[in-house]
Order: C-alpha cells, then sequence, then structure tokens
C-alpha cells in the first residue's frame, strides 16, 4: 500500500515510538511548531533511520521499564547518528540507561501536576523561567545521569527532572511537555526544534501540498486515479490535491450508500458541480448497501462490510476507465493510528483503513494519510475549496450505519436522518457548530415506556453526542446549554415518529471513543 509520504521534506524531525499513549500528541505539538515529523517504531534499523537525513529525533515515552526483560530499547548507535535526540520520560530513561546511568523504580510514583525547578536557562530552558508546572507520569527516574550529562532540572521527587550532554546534544526531560498540562511544553519543544536542531519551521499548508502534488506525480505517472469523495473534508481535500495534481487523470465517484444524512446526496453533487471542475460519477448503491448489511449487527463487521463494498462499487466503475489502477481516499493519521500499530491496540477498524479487503485491485493513493484533521483543514483552505466544506463536521466513512447500533435497515436510517437533521439544526441556530468537533444523533436499539397523548407508547431513544476535540485522538463531552437540549428533546420527540425519549451522552475519550460504533 502506498502512503504518500512527503520524504521530500529534509526539514523534519523523527519520533521513535515506545508505545506511549501521548506518542501522537508530540507529533502534534512538533508539527505546531512548523516542523514536519514522522513517527516510526522504536526498533527501526539505524540505517533507514539515517537514510531519511532529519535534523533530530525525539524518543516518545512509554509503559515499560528499561530494566526488565523484553523492555522495548532502540540501537545504541542512534545516539552516534550526529543529530540531537531528545528522551520523553521512558526515552529520557531508556537513553540513561543505554549510556551507563542508572534508572530504578520512583519511591514515590509521580502522576499529575509538579514544580520544575530549573537550574540551568540555556538548552531546553532557554528564555524560561526558573519555576515551571509540569506534567508527570512515571513510575521509574533516573536516579544517577550517565557520564558527561549534567542535570538541568529537578522536581521534589525527581532528583534528575531534566538532563543534558551539550557536546553530544543529547536531552531528557521525565516530564512531558507535549501535554497541555505542561504550560510552557511547546515553548521547551520550540527550543529543542529550532536552537538545538537548527530547524526553520518550513512546514506549512503550502510546503505540504507542493510536496504531496510532488508524491502524488511520482506515484501515479501516467496512470489515472478514481477518488472516493463524499462532500467531507477530508475526500474533498484529497479530491483537490490529486485534481491538482494529475488535472484530468483524476475521476471522482460519489457512492450514495443510502447511509447519508438528510439531503445529503443532493448537497454533494450541487456542490462538485459549482464549485470544483472535476469529473464526477454518481453511483446510486442504496440498495446494494442495505442487502449486504442486512441481519448484521456486529460494529466490526459493518465496517468491513463497508469497506469492502466500497473498493468493489470503485473497482466496477474504474473497470470502465481505461487505465484507472489508483484509489484516492482520504485516509486520517487518527484512522491509521486507531486501526493499530506495532505498539498499540486495534480500537477501531476505519472502513477505509482496516476494512479494506486484501484483494484490491487498485492501489491506494492517500496524500492526507499523516495529516491530523485541523491540518486537513488548513491544506483545503489554501487550496480555497468553499468555507462551509472547510468547516463541515467529520461524519464517518461508514455513514449512519455506525450511528445505529444494531442492524441497520431503512426504516431505521430514515428514523435517525430525522432526528440527526434536527440535532444540527438546533446547534447552528444556537451558534454552536464551529465549537463542536461533531454533534450528532444516534438511534440505540433501547425501547422505553412513555406517555404520548394520553397514550402507553414504547418507542425508540434517540442519544445526542456533541464533543469538543483538537485532534481526534481525545476529546470532552460538550457542555451544551440546557435550553438547547430541552429545544433538541422537544422537537426530537414531537416531530420523529417512534421516538418517545432522548438522552444526552456524557463520555470523554478516551474512555469512550468518537462514534458508538
Amino acid at each position: 500500500m502506498a502512503e504518500n509520504k512527503p520524504s521530500s521534506i529534509e526539514d523534519s524531525v523523527l519520533i521513535l515510538d515506545f508505545g506511549a499513549q501521548y506518542t501522537q500528541l508530540i507529533a502534534r505539538r512538533v508539527r505546531e511548531c512548523s516542523v514536519y515529523c514522522e513517527i516510526l517504531p522504536f526498533d527501526t534499523p539505524v540505517e533507514e533511520i539515517r537514510a531519511r537525513k532529519s535534523k533530530g529525533i525525539i524518543l516518545s515515552g512509554g509503559p515499560s521499564s528499561v530494566y526488565e526483560d523484553g523492555a522495548p530499547r532502540c540501537d545504541t548507535a542512534v545516539y552516534d547518528i550526529g543529530v540531537p535526540i531528545l528522551g520523553i520520560c521512558y526515552g529520557a530513561q531508556l537513553m540513561a540507561y543505554q549510556l551507563g546511568g542508572k534508572v530504578s523504580p520512583s519511591e514515590s510514583r509521580e502522576f499529575g501536576r509538579a514544580v520544575l525547578q530549573v537550574t540551568d536557562s540555556s538548552g531546553l530552558f532557554a528564555g524560561l523561567g526558573k519555576n515551571l508546572v509540569c506534567w508527570m507520569s512515571h513510575g521509574d527516574l533516573v536516579e544517577t545521569p550517565p557520564e558527561g550529562f549534567v542535570v538541568t532540572a529537578h522536581t521534589d521527587s525527581a532528583s534528575v527532572a531534566a538532563m543534558e550532554n551539550r557536546a553530544r546534544k543529547l536531552f531528557g526531560v521525565q516530564f512531558h511537555p507535549e501535554v497541555v498540562h505542561t504550560p510552557c511544553g511547546v515553548e521547551i519543544l520550540r527550543n529543542f526544534l529550532y536552537n538545538e536542531c537548527g530547524l526553520e519551521g518550513l512546514w506549512t499548508p503550502a510546503s505540504f501540498i507542493e510536496s504531496a502534488v510532488k508524491e502524488i506525480r511520482e506515484q501515479v505517472g501516467d496512470g489515472k486515479v478514481v477518488c472516493g469523495v463524499s462532500g467531507g473534508i477530508d475526500s474533498a481535500c484529497v479530491a483537490a490535491l490529486i485534481h491538482k495534481a494529475i488535472g484530468d487523470q483524476l475521476t471522482c465517484i460519489f457512492v450514495n450508500h443510502g447511509l447519508l444524512r438528510l439531503s445529503e446526496a443532493d448537497k454533494v453533487r450541487e456542490t462538485f458541480k459549482d464549485h470544483f471542475k472535476i469529473k464526477l460519477v454518481y453511483v446510486d448503491a442504496e440498495e446494494r448497501f442495505l442487502k449486504r448489511l442486512a441481519g448484521v449487527t456486529d460494529p466490526e463487521t459493518k465496517r468491513k462490510i463497508i469497506g469492502e463494498e466500497f473498493v468493489r462499487v470503485f473497482e466496477e466503475h474504474a473497470s470502465q476507465i481505461k487505465d484507472a489502477n489508483f484509489l484516492g481516499q482520504g485516509t486520517l493519521y487518527p484512522d491509521v493510528i486507531e486501526s493499530g500499530t506495532k505498539n498499540a491496540a486495534v480500537i477501531k477498524s476505519p472502513h477505509n483503513v482496516g476494512g479494506l479487503p486484501e484483494d484490491m485491485k487498485l492501489t491506494v493513493c492517500e496524500p492526507v494519510r499523516w495529516l491530523f484533521k485541523d491540518e486537513v483543514r488548513k491544506v483545503a483552505a489554501q487550496l480555497g475549496l468553499p468555507e462551509d466544506m472547510v468547516w463541515r463536521q467529520p461524519f464517518p466513512g461508514p455513514g449512519l450505519a455506525i450511528r445505529i447500533v444494531g442492524e441497520v435497515t431503512k426504516e431505521r436510517l430514515d428514523t435517525l436522518r430525522h432526528a440527526d437533521d434536527i440535532v444540527v439544526q438546533e446547534i447552528k441556530r444556537a451558534g454552536l457548530y464551529r465549537d463542536l468537533w461533531m454533534g450528532f444523533a444516534i438511534l440505540a436499539p433501547i425501547q422505553s415506556v412513555g406517555v404520548m397523548g394520553d397514550q402507553r407508547t414504547y418507542d425508540d431513544t434517540i442519544i445526542v453526542r456533541a464533543i469538543t476535540s483538537e485532534d481526534a485522538m481525545t476529546a470532552d463531552w460538550a457542555k451544551l446549554p440546557y435550553d438547547l437540549l430541552e429545544r433538541i428533546s422537544n422537537r426530537v420527540i414531537n416531530e420523529v415518529s417512534g421516538v418517545n425519549r432522548v438522552v444526552y451522552d456524557i463520555s470523554s475519550k478516551p474512555p469512550a471513543t468518537m462514534e458508538w460504533e
């Protein structure tokens, strides 16, 4: 599978992943500093790391203890590559352990806020104060730093909260600069990236577009691409990128799988007609998808069925286009992460990642595979996409199928479509649409007793889900005003046939996920 990484960018750093829950957050913070980064497995061969020609390396945190058998460790030759290296938490402990220092269990495990007392304000702490709030999350600590290292900061519980070897440009911090609970964390990372690595901050939407266009041209050559579009920002951005790269070699296919929101099929066709000069093929496949989904209740099975059927539809229509052998799609970095990596479990299988069939006839072209949602929006705006499309709330590829808990039927889809439209209408009316990552309705297979018109009812339940997030990796439930929730509830119960109860989901991610399935 083609990865379409912008490998031509040399003004970058690499992150070696030791299995931390915050590894992807490190990448987010690095990119916020306008520096491109890639996450690689901890045991990536030194030759491959060196070949990347990156200007720095970051060793992530991780749940293991460096002195245990089987603990993840990078090749010690990494420290001799000649570029600055920053170890974070486990990464700092590993650096100390591998270079001859001593790491041991902490007498008092440190989880939460701590006051960092800086003893050397050069290096990572340049321009910052002497007493800084930081976020700790560790059970081990560096007891003795390796030879050649000096301690640059400590806390009440950690005598080596930060260390560095200036001659070799090796740095370690016991705390987590990537989390928002470390207020000066971005400045610390920026000091490492700019002052120590000599990076120039060349990672911008414009530079990404230039690099992505080059990568697409190299991958596709004289071939042709069919690109699935849904009207969402991810697929629209991909379509615009691919069209910029290869022009009329692109044909977009919009598959109406019958799992879309109210009137969405018409809106997508109108948008492409009004704002794009790209060939668009419309496919009405509602009956086909519903037939495949009949009787299916398991969410992973739903996703895989939808993913496979999407590909089959594309293959059928691509076969009618001479030399069409590439499938463009809007896979994002969180999709890749949640599908499972070497150091992370499968959370769910996005239909366009874990749901892809093994015998695919099309080669995947995924130019935004390594971007987060907010980065896609910046790229889309740079490409000139309409504002209402750029800021449209995310909608899952499997559509309403994963917002219906249990079997998907035409009747249940119609019920959910109507309820969901009311939720979105009222959120927009309240002026909160842009403040939310997503606001939508879920139809649960839960029936309860109600009283409507002095008569007993035993009808369905609609669940309202509204969340705030920066990157879809974590999310908080939105504290919507009570009067807004009241309007939504009243309208849904009064206007949607077969519903007599509305409840509000107050779960954050983690432990919950964005969607219900």
